[in-house]
């Protein structure tokens, strides 16, 4: 049972001495003239000012009128003119010096730092004599120790959007040959040979085209060089996404904490908790089920016999040792593993499936086709190659070949989750996930005519790791299938679950995974780069940890769907309370 809080009869001044921030110096005010009330403090003065004025008016007048020196005057003349100067001085003061005072003495912004900390204060002083019992007399009810008074902070807020470029004549004389259309874009880096000048010239040229701001689009703290031929072209900043950690995630006995770049709110909370499920009853078993990518080109003959003969030519394993030695000239690490043909009519679809190592593998197998290409030009010279893709491999498209041949990857992945831990911290039943599981990823899917997609939301998972880990977003399509299984085990105390995903397409190599951020998440997980002992075996690790990651997920989100949790969970984690624009100024 938790102490009741005590406090002290001593009067309590302050939690920490008083700070007096001063702008420049203590400045009165006029209207403390008189200590009335302000209104009718301006109206004395306003009174005043007027009536002298027109008494003095009146008198000058008269004496004009009557050759009467000005300077002479009288006694009510000069109690006039002393009056005049008292109320004109006032009014000028009231009216005119503060506003002159808030131009030149504009408080920093150290005052409101100040002032929050006061209230702070003032807050938590009502917390703390916020007495429900009365003190003892004997009980000591001091307040605790302070913590430090941390240090103010100037902060300086940007009115205006549009940051400060400090250009030479130069870039400005390249910008406005941008602009005009005489230097084209894409060649400010061989022209320039610095990509990151090219990038903010560039930057600032489509600025003045467009008459948008990209102030928000950062530009410093990134290496352009690296993205140079391969990654992205005629870039003009990055932007950033947010990478979360899930995990552990205890995979074939191994710990792995999986980063996930998303900016969906609850999705690695989520996602954690389905980890920590699996890793209270276990762990997860994944299997790698097969390693290959392909590429389908399509060509065309005169005939469908002649296509025909091509398919069975392809087809005959006598000449497929032939093809293989052709089809690995290309690389030391694709291997040809197999071909499968598709006829429709006189035309002809080639799925070359190849293993690649530690990359993903496309440019790879593409190269490697080509040479087949070439090679089969000498004996069917009436061969006419229509496209080295022909959307029989399937990339970056769902299709049923890929969720029944598969690409890429094919990994299964299983755990089996305890009855204490599905209640204690899923908050559900064996009962209501098997039964949700078969009406909604299992019928509800087939209603719909799903492809490859009887789960949850394997692709809220996949995308945040290919973004975080460098592969290509877009291979998401296929790298989704999924289908999610669920069933009661050991007489229906435990949960049995498993995620089958027949096409995952990663790599440790190429592309993304050797920029800097990305690579840093790929060595979280132990799988950057090549692997020295075994090629290929670092992406193939990576492929179970991302259906390792799918299967938390799975598990976490049908928990809260089966205990009516997401409407709740997602108010609490995807909805934000705090003023962002003051937050990001």
């Amino acid at each position: 049972m938790e102490a009741p809080r005590l406090y002290s009869t001593k009067p309590v001044q302050s939690l920490k001495p008083s700070k007096k921030i001063p702008l420049e110096e203590d400045h009165g005010k006029a209207s403390d003239a008189l200590p009335l009330p302000l209104h009718l403090t301006n109206a004395l003065f306003f009174t005043l000012f007027f009536s002298v004025v027109y008494f003095l008016l009146s008198r000058w007048r008269e004496k004009i009128r009557t050759s009467t020196p000005l300077h002479v005057v009288t006694f009510s003349e000069i109690i006039a003119i002393l009056s005049f100067l008292a109320s004109f001085i006032y009014l000028l003061g009231f009216f005119g010096i503060d506003f002159v005072q808030s131009l030149v003495f504009q408080p920093s912004p150290d005052v409101w730092i100040a002032e929050d900390e006061e209230e702070d204060d003032e807050v938590l002083l009502a917390k703390e004599d916020a007495r429900k019992v009365p003190c003892g007399q004997a009980l000591d009810c001091s307040l605790p120790p302070l913590p430090p008074a941390a240090p103010i902070v100037t902060v300086q807020k940007v009115f205006d959007e549009k940051p400060v470029t400090v250009l030479t004549e130069e870039d400005e004389e390249i910008i406005k040959s941008v602009v005009a259309g005489t230097t084209p874009s894409y060649s400010l880096e061989s022209k320039l040979g610095d990509c990151k000048r090219a990038a903010a010239i560039r930057r600032e040229a489509l600025q003045r085209l467009t008459g948008k701001s990209l102030s928000g689009l950062p530009l410093d703290g990134f290496d352009y060089e690296s993205i140079l031929g391969q990654c992205c072209e005629m870039p003009v900043g990055y932007v950033q996404i947010p990478v979360g950690i899930s995990g552990p995630l205890l995979v074939n006995g191994r710990e792995y904490s999986v980063p996930m770049a998303t900016t969906e709110g609850c999705l690695v909370a989520s996602t954690n908790r389905g980890c920590k499920a699996i890793h209270l009853s276990g762990g997860a078993t994944s299997v790698l089920l097969k390693d290959g990518m392909t590429r389908a080109p399509c060509v065309r003959f005169g005939t469908a016999k002649r296509a025909a003969d091509l398919k069975l030519y392809l087809e005959d394993p006598d000449n497929f040792e032939t093809l293989s030695v052709v089809f690995n000239r290309s690389s030391r690490f694709g291997r040809l593993q197999g071909i499968k043909c598709a006829i429709a009519g006189k035309n002809l679809y080639i799925r070359f499936t190849c293993s690649t190592g530690d990359a993903m593998g496309m440019n790879m197998v593409s190269k490697g086709v080509q040479n087949v290409l070439d090679f089969l030009q000498t004996d069917f010279p009436d061969m006419d190659v229509i496209g080295i893709s022909g959307n029989f491999c399937s990339d970056k498209k769902p299709a049923a070949v890929n969720w029944i041949e598969g690409r890429g990857k094919s990994v299964v992945c299983e755990a089996i989750i305890k009855g204490d831990v599905v209640r204690k911290v899923l908050k559900t039943s064996v009962e209501s996930l098997v039964e949700l599981n078969m009406l909604k990823n299992l019928t509800g899917s087939a209603m719909a005519g799903a492809l490859g997609g009887f789960n949850a939301h394997a692709s809220n998972i996949v995308t945040a790791i290919y973004i975080a880990t460098g592969q290509d977003p877009a291979q998401n399509v296929e790298s989704s299938h999924c289908i999610t299984m669920m069933e009661a085990v050991n007489e229906g105390k435990d949960l049995h679950i498993s995620v089958t995903m027949p096409s995952i397409e990663v790599g440790t190599v190429g592309g993304g995974t050797q920029l800097a951020s990305q690579s840093a998440c790929l060595n979280l997980l132990g799988v950057k780069g090549a692997s020295k002992e075994t090629p290929g075996a670092n992406s193939r690790m990576l492929a179970t940890i991302v259906a390792g990651a799918v299967l938390a997920g799975e598990l976490s989100l049908m928990s809260a769907l089966a205990a009516g949790q997401l409407v709740k969970s997602h108010m609490k984690y995807n909805r934000s309370s705090k003023d962002v624009s003051k937050a990001s100024s």
